[in-house]
């Protein structure tokens, strides 16, 4: 079991593809159907976009129709369909493309190209989301502003996600356009992958892959190398997420996001900059005691932190069991603590232990370890 000192840290929060006022049906009346002067526009744009022209127009506009938008069938029994069509059209070209590549080389290329995070970036890039009918949809419309925003400051793609979570509606739009196409060319393969892939262009490459390694996957393994230990822990502050890396059981990078998974993979990237500095002088800065297992501990980490929360003037901390697993006689909890305080509530879990009260010490020991570590001690 790897037993490792928690971080707390909190980043603060901190030109583009714009997104084009609403089309005319986005918001029609209760009783105002769109019809097909409102709709012709956005088929024949898309078709150009692709260079394409349907022979069962009815396909593109499914293939646009939002599920909030109830006057047409929405597009997802074609995102099903389209799924695993590009996933096919994919696999054949990178088997035919990279002879010498082996299975797990030809899942890494696939699974690049039609990520969530590459098909976003798609739709963002040929504005396809203007054209997708849609009603009453201003949360929507607002995360795919910000997200079009972030593209245009990042530049070159983004493989593995940028500071933003992709929207999935927009991965949606590109896999049911594909769909549309596929159904409209009587399920020809060939046919699809000749009209999509420019679409797709930038291919991700095998050279993209080794200039942007996935940043968690690349920092366990050369802390493998090293013979170091990385964990990653994540705890919430407020509407927070926050990731923070430890090696060895040193802090070394955090990150925060509304998405637990952009957390992760920022402090992943955080963390890889700096790992050639922290690699070789890596030590703990707190008073902690290690246990004969290993494990980090604070003598009396409940009793000082009720102490701290009284000085702060914050709540006492609440404890809670968050895994309980083993047959009665060797049972083992985890166990979080939470302590509300003015910008939020302050979350951490602990070291596995066969009692209670001990897995509440450990969770308090973290916490007392990560407010030491973020200088808020």
């Amino acid at each position: 079991m790897t037993h490792h000192r928690r971080h707390l840290h909190t980043i603060p929060d901190g030109t583009a593809y714009p997104i084009p006022p609403a089309i005319p049906w986005n918001s029609p009346t209760s009783d105002t159907s769109p019809n097909s002067s409102t709709i012709e526009p956005s088929i024949l744009a898309v078709e150009g976009i692709l260079n394409y022209t349907f022979k069962n127009k009815r396909l593109l506009e499914e293939a646009l129709t939002h599920s909030s938008f109830t006057w047409s069938r929405s597009y997802q029994r074609l995102e099903f369909i389209g799924d695993a069509a590009l996933a096919l059209a994919l696999s054949n070209y990178a088997f035919l493309a990279y002879p010498d590549l082996d299975p797990g080389q030809l899942s890494l290329f696939r699974a690049a190209n039609v990520s969530t995070e590459k098909l976003a970036r798609v739709a963002i890039k040929h504005g396809l989301y203007q054209y997708v009918f849609r009603h009453n949809a201003t949360t929507l419309d607002d995360k795919v502003r910000e997200f079009a925003e972030i593209v245009s400051q990042e530049g070159d793609a983004m493989v593995y996600g940028g500071s933003v979570k992709a929207p999935k509606v927009l991965a949606d739009i590109v896999e049911s356009i594909a769909a549309a196409i596929y159904v409209d060319v009587n399920f020809d393969l060939q046919k699809l992958w000749t009209i999509f892939r420019g679409l797709l262009e930038p291919i991700v490459t095998l050279e993209n892959l080794l200039h942007q390694p996935q940043p968690v996957t690349m920092l366990f393994e050369l802390c493998q190398r090293e013979g170091k230990q990385v964990d990653i822990k994540h705890w919430k502050n407020g509407a927070k997420n926050i990731a923070s890396v430890f090696i060895d059981g040193a802090f070394v990078a955090s990150s925060s996001s509304e998405q637990k998974e952009i957390a992760k993979l920022n402090s992943a990237k955080v963390a890889l900059d700096k790992l050639s500095k922290c690699l070789s002088s890596i030590t703990g800065v707190l008073d902690f005691s290690i246990a004969e297992d290993g494990s980090f501990e604070i003598e009396g980490a409940k009793q000082k932190l009720h102490e701290l929360c009284c000085k702060r003037q914050w709540l006492k901390p609440s404890y809670c069991i968050e895994k309980e697993e083993g047959p009665s006689h060797e049972k083992k909890y985890v166990c979080a603590v939470k302590v509300p305080t003015a910008k939020g509530v302050l979350y951490m879990t602990g070291d596995e232990r066969s009692r209670v009260k001990d897995a509440e010490n450990s969770a308090a020991s973290f916490l007392i370890g990560a407010l030491q570590e973020s200088e808020c001690l």
